[in-house]
C-alpha cells in the first residue's frame, strides 16, 4: 500500500535522525565508553601461585641451624617452594585512583605451619586506574613486613614509583619503570621480546634488581645478624661475626598489551648472608619462581575476557552503528525527495485559462453565451452576456 505524502515526509524525518544518532554513536564509543571500559576494575581480586622450578637449583637456609648448639649454618637442597600473592582492592578509591593491598608469602612446603615460612610482607599502593603508575600522593603506599606481639602487621609508609601488579591499557615495546618491594626501589622493566602464551599474543620485558642490603632498607631483625665465625661456617672460631642480608632479583613478567594483564611471571631470587655485597659466605635461598599453569591459564582467562569487552565497545559495535546510521541516511534522503513529489492532481482549467475557485464561478463557466450585433459605433467593443441555462 502506497504511503501518503505526508507519512512519507514523517518517515524521512525519522529515518535521517536515527542515521544521525547512529553516526554519533559509532564516533563517540570508541572515544567515551571505551575510555571509561579500559580503566583496573574495582572488584579486582587476583591470586597467583608460583613455584620453583625442579630442573633448577632451590637452595635454603635452615633458620635451626643458627640457633641450635653445636650445629653450623646449613643449607637445604631441592626444597619445594610455594609463593603465593593475594591481591585486593581496597579503600580509597574512586573512578580515577584505586589502592592495591597485596599480601605476598614464600613458604617451603616440606615444613608445616609457620616453621615452612620464609619470608611474608604485605603491600599497599594507591595507582592510577589507567595508566597503572603511583598517584603523586606522598606517601602514596606502605609495607609492612614485620609484626607487633599480637600478630599485626606493622606497616611502615614507603613511596612507590613505577608499575608493579598491572601494565598500562595498550602496552609498548619498550622499557617501563617497575618497583620492587624488598629492595624498595624503582630499576628498569626492559622490553624483550613479542611472543605467544597458548595462542594469545604476549610482550615479554625482564627486571635485574641489583644486589641490595635488606638491612639499609628495613632493620628488620633477620637482616643484620652478629654470630660466631664457627656458626657461620667461617674461619675464627667464636669470634663474633655480623653479617648482612642482601637480595639481588632477576624478574620476568609476560604481558598482555591490548588490556596489561601480566599473564605470567617469574622471579630468580638471590638472597644471601655475608659481610659484603660481593660475596656469598651463607645462601638463604636461591630458587626460580614462575607462576603455575592454572595461574597462567587463569590469568589469560581474565585478558581475554576484557579483550572481547575492548573489542565490542572499540570495533565491532562502532563499524556496526555506522554502517545502519548510513543507510538510514540514504533511506531517509531517498524518501523524502521522492515524497516531495505527491499532493493534489491538477484541474483544467477555465475560458480566461484561470483555475475555477468556487462552485457559483464553475456553474457561471458552463453557462451559454451569445453575441449581440454592433449598433452604432462600428469601432465599438462587441459585448458578450452570459444568459441563463433556462432560457
Amino acid at each position: 500500500m502506497a504511503l501518503s505524502a505526508g507519512t512519507r515526509r514523517t518517515v524521512a524525518c525519522v529515518l535521517v535522525g536515527l542515521g544521525a544518532l547512529l553516526l554519533v554513536a559509532a564516533l563517540m564509543i570508541p572515544t567515551y565508553t571505551v575510555s571509561k571500559m579500559a580503566k583496573t576494575p574495582l572488584d579486582l581480586e587476583i591470586t597467583t601461585v608460583a613455584v620453583n622450578q625442579k630442573d633448577q637449583e632451590s637452595l635454603v637456609l635452615d633458620s635451626s641451624s643458627l640457633t641450635a648448639a653445636g650445629r653450623s649454618a646449613e643449607v637445604n637442597k631441592n626444597v619445594p617452594l610455594v609463593s603465593q600473592r593475594f591481591l585486593t582492592v581496597e579503600d580509597p578509591s574512586d573512578a580515577d585512583e584505586m589502592t592495591i593491598q597485596a599480601g605476598n608469602t614464600l613458604r617451603r612446603i616440606d615444613k608445616s605451619g609457620d616453621t615452612g615460612v620464609l619470608t611474608a610482607y604485605v603491600d599497599r599502593v594507591t595507582i592510577d586506574r589507567v595508566s597503572g603508575e603511583p598517584v603523586a600522593a606522598d606517601p602514596n603506599g606502605s609495607i609492612a613486613i614485620t609484626t607487633n606481639s599480637k600478630g599485626e602487621a606493622l606497616a611502615d609508609p614507603v613511596q612507590h614509583t613505577g608499575l608493579q601488579y598491572r601494565f598500562p591499557i595498550g602496552t609498548e615495546k619498550k622499557t617501563y619503570p617497575y618497583f620492587d618491594v624488598l629492595a624498595r626501589t624503582t630499576t628498569d622493566m626492559e622490553f624483550q621480546e613479542e611472543t605467544e602464551i597458548n595462542g594469545t599474543k604476549v610482550y615479554h620485558f625482564r627486571q635485574n634488581v641489583p644486589v641490595t642490603n635488606l638491612n639499609d632498607v628495613s632493620k628488620a631483625p633477620t637482616n643484620k645478624l652478629e654470630l660466631p665465625a664457627a656458626k657461620w661456617g667461617v674461619e675464627g672460631g667464636e669470634e663474633p661475626v655480623t653479617m648482612y642480608r642482601f637480595y639481588g632479583n632477576t624478574r620476568d613478567v609476560w604481558v598482555e598489551p591490548e588490556t596489561g594483564t601480566v599473564v605470567k611471571g617469574g622471579e630468580q631470587l638471590n638472597i644471601f648472608y655475608g659481610r659484603s655485597a660481593d660475596k656469598v659466605e651463607v645462601q638463604a635461598l636461591k630458587a626460580n619462581m614462575v607462576f603455575d599453569t592454572d595461574t597462567v591459564e587463569s590469568q589469560l582467562a581474565v585478558a581475554k575476557d576484557n579483550i572481547d569487552k575492548l573489542s565490542l565497545f572499540g570495533r565491532v559495535l562502532p563499524i556496526v552503528f555506522g554502517i545502519l546510521g548510513v543507510l538510514a541516511l540514504i533511506g531517509g534522503i531517498a524518501l523524502g525527495l521522492t515524497g516531495g513529489r505527491g499532493g493534489y492532481p491538477a484541474r483544467p482549467a477555465g475560458p480566461s485559462g484561470r483555475r475555477p475557485s468556487g462552485g457559483s464561478s464553475v456553474a457561471a463557466s458552463e453557462a451559454p453565451t451569445t453575441t449581440l450585433p454592433r449598433t452604432g459605433n462600428a469601432d465599438a467593443p462587441t459585448e458578450t452576456i452570459k444568459l441563463p441555462k433556462n432560457l
